[in-house]
């Protein structure tokens, strides 16, 4: 599943995944780099974030037919490609005592403390906070990420378990990640991955995105049929696609 980032990527940083080989095509006078990734799809897909054009195509057909559609949409690459190099990278966090960043859709305040590297919750009445006891102010960073690594981790196995009893699937291995354009990805030899700053968001969200992932167990495509599984444990998936893409680019970074 894309997750659209806002900070542009230094040419050549872009990393190829498995399955996935570079190309580049001339549409009128302007060369555009992309990525190629054939699968068990039905239908080529174009899409576009700040690493630039990512192509999914199924594996019967000619690169003449992938490359003809693109040009196609030679116009939409361009324009979309131009919205993502002139984006506004946003303000990274800075990890201070006071400072706020969302847990679960709503604030959470970060407090500082001298200590062993200790975390310590406290999510009790209206204001959530979580203090970090560190013995360097360096060491905040790491230990931010590892509070909210471990908070994401258990939420996203208790909804695992939720909802896989419904499509009657085996409970697949869960890895985080920490991709950045993806929310979430689905493996049937290593299961799936989600991305550990889904815990930013509302839980709604992150039940689509388990959604999502999961279905992929029962279909590995974006078919009809893949729409109509996810639509069976989540209805309103289409507002959580488009609402998922409002929130990505407003996710803390630091």
């Amino acid at each position: 599943m894309p997750l659209p980032q806002p900070e542009p990527p230094q040419s050549g940083e872009r990393p190829l995944a498995a399955g996935e080989t570079s190309r580049s095509i001339a549409l009128g006078d302007r060369p555009v780099s992309y990525v190629l990734r054939r699968s068990r799809r039905h239908t080529i897909g174009l899409s576009i974030d700040q690493q630039g054009l990512r192509v999914g195509a199924p594996e019967r057909v000619s690169l003449r037919e992938i490359e003809s559609l693109i040009r196609q949409h030679g116009e939409w690459v361009g324009r979309k490609l131009d919205e993502w190099q002139n984006r506004r990278p946003p303000e990274r966090l800075q990890i201070v005592d006071g400072a706020q960043l969302p847990l679960l859709g709503r604030p959470l305040g970060i407090r500082l403390a001298v200590g062993a590297n200790r975390i310590v919750w406290n999510l009790q009445g209206a204001e959530q906070a979580l203090t970090l006891c560190l013995r360097s102010p360096t060491e905040a960073p790491r230990l931010l990420e590892k509070a909210l690594r471990e908070r994401a981790r258990a939420l996203f196995s208790e909804r695992i378990d939720h909802y896989r009893p419904q499509l009657g699937v085996a409970r697949p291995p869960l890895s985080l990640s920490a991709a950045r354009t993806r929310w979430g990805s689905c493996s049937l030899r290593s299961g799936i991955r989600l991305n550990w700053r889904l815990i930013h968001l509302a839980p709604p969200l992150i039940d689509y995105v388990v959604v999502h992932e999961l279905a992929h167990l029962c279909e590995m495509n974006h078919s009809e049929r893949f729409w109509s599984i996810v639509a069976t444990l989540y209805p309103d998936y289409r507002n959580a696609r488009a609402e998922l893409k409002r929130c990505a680019t407003n996710c803390p970074h630091w």
